[in-house]
Parts: C-alpha cells; sequence; structure tokens
C-alpha cells in the first residue's frame, strides 16, 4: 500500500473516533432515524407510525430502542457481514449503542439547531423522468380481511419496438397496502386471456408466479428499496406488443382499501452490448417416488447461446418431513464465466435459512448472500454493490433450512404434515433467481451503483480533477450513515449505505491511479 494512503487511513481512523458524551436526538439520533426509519414511517407509507419529528419519535423510544437491538428494524434480513449489496438498511454498532444510550439517558432532545435536515423524498421518481410510464387501468381494491392477497395486473405496453430497458421503477398507489411487487414481460397473451375469465375483478389472483409464461423478468419492488441501474452497456430487453405483468403482494389490511400503481420505464441511450439473463435454483418434484431428481432453470437464454449451467443437483428429495427440521443442499455447475448481478431468494413459512456462495476451481470462495432469519414478509431482490465474477467450472451452493415442527409459530399446518413444492402459501419452495451476464474482463472493478450510469467517481467537488479537496470532502463524511440528500450519495462509492472503509479502499484505489 502507498505511504500516501497509509496516512489517509490513520487520518480517517482519528476522525471516526467517536468521544464519549450523552447523546441527544438532535444532534446524535435524528440522522440515524431520519435516513434509515422516516421513508417508511411517514404519513402515506408503509410503517404503522410516523416517525418525522422528536415528538413522535420520543413517543416510541423504547420500542426503538428494542427493535434495533434485536436488529429487527430496520428490515434488511441478509447478514452485512456475509456479503454487501446496495440499499442496505443496516446500522452500525455505533448507530445503535447511540440510540440505546440516548433512550437509557431519557431520550433528551438537545439543542434543536443540531437536528439533522430531514431528506428528500422524492415523489414520482427517485431516479428522474421516465421515458414510459404505464398506471394500472383502474384502482384495486383488496378485501380488507386480514389477509395477504397476491393479484397479477396485465397492462399492455404498446412498444411498436423492442427497447433496451436500463431501469425499472415501481410506484406504489397506496403504501400503506403494498407490500412488494414482481415484475414480468408475457408475450403469449396467455396473462391478457386470464385477466378475462375474471372480469368481476381487475387482475387475477397467482401466488409464486404470474401464472403465465415470461419473456422477461424485470426488477421488483420492496419498500424502501432504491430500484438498481443498470450500468452502460447492460439491461433488459422489453419485447414489442408485450403485455407488462405485475404481481402485486398486499399485505394483510383490516379495510378494504384501494390501490393504483404504476410502473416507470427508463430507455437506454445507448445500445445493449450484453443482455441480462436468469439462472436459478429450482428443484420440482412429481410423485415424490421415482423422480427424486426433476429440477428447471429458469431461463430465457437462446440469446445467449443457451444456459451457462451444466447440472444442478440437490443432495436429497425435496420433500419436508413432518416434525423435522431440514437442510437441503442444493449446488449449480457452471459451464462459463458469467458475472452475477443480483439475487432473489424466495420459500415460504417454514423457510429459517440461506446460504448461498459459489467456490471457483481454485477452491476459492465467493460469499453472496446469508440470511440467518429468513421472514417470508421481508423478502426482496439483492443487488450486490460490485459484478461478482463466476468462473466457468465454478460451482454455486445454496443451503436452506426449513423447520416443519410444531414450535414454528408460522407453520401453517397443525399438527404439521409432509409438505413438499407447491404455489400456495401452505406449500414450499426452494427457489433462488440470479441475474448475470457474460463476463467480460475488468467486470470485478465496476462499481452496480442506484445512480445512472453505474461508474465510480470521485471528483466530489466537479473540478475534473482528482486532488487533495476531493480528500478532505472524503474525511468530512467518513464514518456517517449515507442519507439520500444526492450530495451525502456520492461518497458512499459502493452503495451499501454506509460510508465507511470499504468505500475507503475504493477510493484509495481510484486516487492512486
Amino acid at each position: 500500500m502507498r505511504p500516501l494512503t497509509l496516512s489517509i487511513l490513520a487520518i480517517l481512523l482519528a476522525v471516526a473516533s467517536p468521544r464519549a458524551k450523552t447523546p441527544t436526538f438532535s444532534e446524535h439520533v435524528s440522522s440515524i432515524i431520519y435516513n434509515n426509519c422516516t421513508s417508511c414511517h411517514r404519513n402515506g407509507e408503509i410503517g404503522p407510525m410516523p416517525l418525522t419529528n422528536y415528538s413522535e419519535i420520543a413517543a416510541y423510544a423504547d420500542m426503538i430502542k428494542y427493535v434495533t437491538e434485536t436488529q429487527y428494524m430496520p428490515p434488511w434480513k441478509p447478514d452485512y457481514n456475509y456479503s454487501q449489496h446496495i440499499g442496505a438498511r443496516t446500522l452500525t454498532k455505533t448507530e445503535i449503542n447511540t440510540i440505546s444510550n440516548w433512550v437509557n439517558a431519557g431520550f433528551p432532545q438537545g439543542d434543536i439547531a443540531l437536528e439533522a435536515p430531514m431528506p428528500e423524498f422524492p415523489t414520482g421518481s427517485v431516479l428522474g423522468t421516465p421515458d414510459l410510464v404505464l398506471t394500472m387501468a383502474e384502482p384495486f381494491t383488496i378485501r380488507g380481511d386480514n389477509e395477504d392477497q397476491y393479484q397479477v395486473f396485465v397492462i399492455p405496453t404498446h412498444l411498436t419496438e423492442d427497447r433496451e430497458i436500463e431501469a425499472v421503477e415501481f410506484r406504489p398507489g397506496n403504501s400503506r397496502i403494498v407490500h412488494h411487487a414482481l415484475i414480468g414481460a408475457d408475450i403469449t397473451g396467455t396473462a391478457r386471456q386470464r385477466d378475462l375469465e375474471t372480469p368481476e375483478e381487475y387482475g387475477y389472483e397467482s401466488f409464486g408466479a404470474f401464472g403465465a409464461p415470461t419473456a422477461v423478468v424485470l426488477p421488483g419492488y420492496t419498500p424502501g428499496a432504491k430500484p438498481p441501474i443498470y450500468p452502460k452497456g447492460v439491461g433488459h430487453i422489453l419485447p414489442k406488443n408485450s403485455d407488462l405483468l405485475i404481481q402485486v403482494h398486499y399485505a394483510p389490511w383490516p379495510l378494504a382499501e384501494s390501490d393504483q400503481s404504476s410502473i416507470n420505464i427508463f430507455f437506454k441511450k445507448e445500445p445493449i452490448e450484453r443482455e441480462v439473463g436468469f439462472i436459478s435454483f429450482a428443484p420440482l418434484t412429481t410423485d415424490g417416488k421415482t423422480l427424486s431428481r426433476i429440477f428447471r432453470v429458469l431461463l430465457g437464454e437462446e440469446r445467449h447461446g443457451g444456459t451457462p449451467v451444466e447440472k444442478i443437483q440437490i443432495d436429497d428429495l425435496f420433500v419436508i418431513p413432518k416434525d423435522q427440521i431440514k437442510t437441503f443442499r442444493t449446488t449449480l455447475f457452471i459451464n462459463r464465466d458469467i458475472s452475477l448481478l443480483s439475487i432473489y431468494p424466495h420459500m415460504h413459512l417454514l423457510g429459517k435459512s440461506w446460504e448461498i456462495y459459489a467456490t471457483d476451481p481454485q477452491g476459492n470462495r465467493t460469499n453472496l448472500i446469508r440470511i440467518q432469519d429468513w421472514d417470508f414478509n421481508w423478502q426482496g431482490n439483492y443487488t450486490f454493490t460490485q459484478y461478482q465474477k463466476i468462473a466457468a467450472g465454478s460451482q454455486i451452493h445454496a443451503i436452506t433450512t426449513y423447520d416443519n415442527t410444531s414450535n414454528n409459530p408460522l407453520n401453517p399446518n397443525y399438527p404439521p404434515r409432509n409438505l413438499t413444492w407447491g404455489d400456495k402459501t401452505t406449500d414450499e419452495m426452494l427457489l433462488a433467481v440470479m441475474e448475470y451476464i457474460p463476463y467480460q474482463l475488468g467486470d470485478e472493478n465496476i462499481a452496480l451503483t442506484v445512480g445512472r450510469g453505474g461508474e465510480i467517481s470521485i471528483d466530489f467537488n466537479g473540478n475534473g480533477q482528482r486532488d487533495f479537496a476531493d480528500f478532505l470532502l472524503f474525511v468530512q463524511n467518513f464514518g456517517l450513515n449515507r442519507g439520500d440528500t444526492s450530495y451525502q450519495r456520492h461518497f458512499d462509492l459502493n452503495g451499501d449505505g454506509h460510508i465507511n472503509f470499504t468505500d475507503f479502499i475504493i477510493f484509495a484505489n481510484q486516487y492512486a491511479e
């Protein structure tokens, strides 16, 4: 490491060293809450109570201490210490301790002049002006029976030619009831026909999948997550004359409220050189006796010359016996170099944990995701902060554990019964979909940021140079939990929500070039 880099590191350590003092809301806590909680906890959003000022936050101080100490909130299930993903909603140990100490001290307000500014919460789009906006044709009213509801809506795109996609942004019409959404495109007319078969309501019910073949699957929506932006030369193709499919999960709600969501679509300004494809763990069984190893790879890979998955294997029949905790080990064998962009693990109510990692032919390991306390209500698609190279001859391993005992409070069956694959909530799944592109030299150094373009820049002051002034700006923001202001977002170089030593390493490498 260069002497200059070591000097920078020493300065950062000095700057980041906290001083022991009684924390106050204004000086120490407001920035933590506003930048990690308020996006969901404000009027019209999915959080059950607003957290937008001192009075509102102090009223729930003890509860906030509990849910942050137990890491129940903010809702981010992947283990941050295992692998990093864009938009991580995690608190550092220092932030958790700050909240705890503040509550223990009687949650003092402090000098209101030191209160952190409220982040800007854009309306309409967090990315800019979309090229195409598709909106549900009419409002949809949920049953309001405190039960989950999965509804697929079919929206014609009216595209007269294939369009290359840079980003897709789902905008919930009613954030109180929209839990998450999956997005795909159908070119067969199957989904449109299913919609016509249920004239009594808009859309049709379908759990687990779209209930129709999809030509492409696009990035979905989970509350609080920023839409991913595909880097230069990378993206999806939305076919002409296709129907956009939106599977919306409406959370349990006691009232019959309505929703009319929309989709913002951003087209590429330059041609796509590499189209995004999919690989997946997905073991399927039929009669559970003679066909113990039947698998499906969720792809549409003709444009890539066939799937990069040579084979898939699982260590046992996908049946979860009653009164047992069962673990499965599944492996994908990769036959050519690819770069992974994101990963979407999925299981149902018996699910306990996920661990997915890759090993290359030399035995080197790449951690992809670990979820140690699976929660069906907080699942999502997780974009890596950088491309993850998977070399030819590598294996991608998944270890999944299910609890089919009466000790599992979410077990849909009492007494428990044997379960296998199925689309209903009361069935189970072992599914992990990964976005990938063919590998190109240097992919490992490309940051998959939440800003348009996906390229790292440390020219923070915009003078066209990387100089000491940029270093000073970085030092001033080092150690902070990134806010949603466009200014602070510059310093979170890997897009993980924190300005920390990972960003320092990226900064130092860029500075040294």
